[in-house]
């Protein structure tokens, strides 16, 4: 099937004249859960540049990120395959090798790549070498130096270096310290100064075809926003009388309510940062000719550091292998292909992106490459996908109370399997998105079929477990708790608990 789908590509990029190639505007968001944005149904947090964007383009009810946290996902965006071929199966710099592992948790977390194979095909190549200019704004997270944006395809980077948050300095308020951004006047603002400079970009290149990658920042911690955005919310807050809210995933207190005034203004500068690019989009006369597309990297984060914002009727959130953690906000615009305001409920993901914009901008494959996505032009023009199933694997201890464990989506139907217990959850998502209701008793036989087609996708894949942990104490705290501040407590901004990157 991937040879097929190849040959496709390679049959696009014959007949594809080059004045119907498309500019690209990629929007990738950090920690921003599915519904964080009004237009998915947050009440609290204002998205009014988002939320035309979907009445302008398609909605994505079903989208997912390939990891419920960062790293990997991004990893998967970039080459259109599954995290566990690039190797980076959890966020860069998390500590894994037995030495390094001080938590008691009754497994040991499996090795992973810190880095992106320099010679991995990336999405910036292929567009660089398609005559595309090619450039990058915020957070890469993908390596060390010597594998950042440069090395990668693009040529130009803003911002984009090693750190998973805002780099040293000042975070989120200029002086930045970053060593690929440089200072702007005094407390000038992240989100903002990117977009400029995503704006300049496209102004100069108004000429010839472009793929800007605007890779927020936000909304990772540190919770930090602006003081007048920040007040804008605290009085929403009160006017609505909104108070916190609380339940508990597993050993972790969750939000209930989106009412924390600090990350609303932080999504709110998010959305105005696009906004400002798509209004450079408008004034060229570029917006019929560019494709825009916005997601996120994994699911809000619920349960840990800060608790800043609440994915019901989701369960869970960043770090999770519930709908919270993996399931994902995807607009989409095109003028011309894609019918505005319509909305796509077909599940898709990550490594869908690359032979998406390879078909849209009539670019080969790579001799020998591998996609692990589907282009998803059939949906863009309101056709469906062949039948498929999607999967994940996160062998790791994420920092937000999540275990080891893995999944598989097909149909309606998502299997999750726990390493820890080697127990199995069987949830019918198309009806039970919040996951109330285990299946794996009750539909046992479905549940063993989906378990045998996701150890065959391990296998194919080559995905690595975690291995039992010697120094695993029964009696001691397992290692996967956090302290939650009290209600009531000042200093809403600061972020609590294990930093998370």
């Amino acid at each position: 099937m991937k040879f097929i789908h190849a040959f496709l590509l390679l049959f696009a990029a014959i007949h594809l004249a080059a004045e119907d190639r498309p500019n690209i505007v990629f929007f990738l968001a950090d920690d921003l859960g599915q519904r964080d944005l009004g237009v998915y149904g947050s009440t609290f947090h204002e998205t009014p540049n988002l939320d035309r964007l979907a009445r302008e383009g398609m909605l994505f009810t079903e989208a997912y990120a390939a990891c419920p946290v960062c790293s990997p996902t991004r990893a998967s965006v970039m080459t259109g395959q599954w995290p566990q071929r690039t190797g980076i199966t959890d966020y860069i710099g998390a500590p894994t090798e037995p030495g390094q592992w001080k938590r008691n948790t009754r497994l040991l977390p499996a090795p992973y790549s810190d880095r992106l194979a320099l010679e991995a095909p990336t999405l910036a190549k292929a567009m660089k070498g398609a005559g595309y200019a090619t450039f990058f704004a915020g957070k890469w997270h993908l390596g060390p130096e010597g594998w950042w944006p440069e090395d990668q395809g693009f040529e130009i980077n803003m911002g984009g270096v090693d750190r998973g948050g805002p780099y040293g300095g000042k975070k989120y308020f200029s002086p930045y310290g970053n060593p690929r951004l440089s200072d702007g006047p005094e407390g000038e603002h992240l989100p903002d100064r990117l977009a400029t400079e995503t704006a300049k970009f496209i102004e100069a290149n108004r000429e010839k075809p472009f793929f800007a990658y605007y890779s927020f920042y936000d909304v990772h911690t540190p919770l930090m926003a602006r003081e007048d955005l920040k007040s804008k919310y605290e009085k929403k807050r009160e006017q609505l009388g909104l108070t916190e809210k609380w339940g508990r995933e597993g050993e972790r207190d969750v939000r209930l309510v989106q009412e924390h005034a600090v990350y609303a203004a932080m999504v709110e500068a998010m959305d105005l940062a696009v906004g400002k690019v798509l209004a450079k989009l408008d004034e060229l006369g570029l917006r019929e000719k560019t494709l825009v597309i916005f997601t996120s990297d994994n699911g809000g984060l619920s349960t840990s550091e800060g608790w800043p914002t609440s994915n019901l009727p989701l369960r869970g959130g960043k770090g999770w292998m519930y709908e919270g953690g993996i399931r994902e906000p995807l607009l989409v615009r095109w003028p011309g292909v894609v019918e505005a305001g319509s909305i796509c409920e077909t599940p898709v993901s990550s490594p869908d992106f690359f032979p998406t914009l390879l078909e849209a901008t009539g670019t080969a494959t790579q001799p020998g490459q591998v996609l692990d996505g589907l282009s998803l032009l059939p949906v863009f023009k309101g056709g469906q996908l062949q039948d498929r199933a999607l999967f994940w694997h996160y062998p790791h201890y994420g920092n937000q109370g999540g275990a080891p464990a893995a999944a598989i989506r097909r149909g309606d139907f998502k299997l999750i399997e726990w390493f820890e217990e080697n127990r199995l959850e069987l949830f019918n998502v198309g009806i039970d998105p919040g996951e109330q209701s285990d299946l794996s008793s009750e539909q046992a036989a479905l549940a063993s079929e989906l378990r045998d087609e996701l150890h065959a996708w391990q296998k194919e894949v080559g995905a690595k477990f975690p291995a039992p942990n010697p120094a695993y104490d029964p009696a001691k705290p397992n290692g996967r708790a956090a302290v939650r501040k009290p209600a009531g407590t000042p200093a809403e901004g600061k972020t609590k608990g294990k930093k998370s990157i």
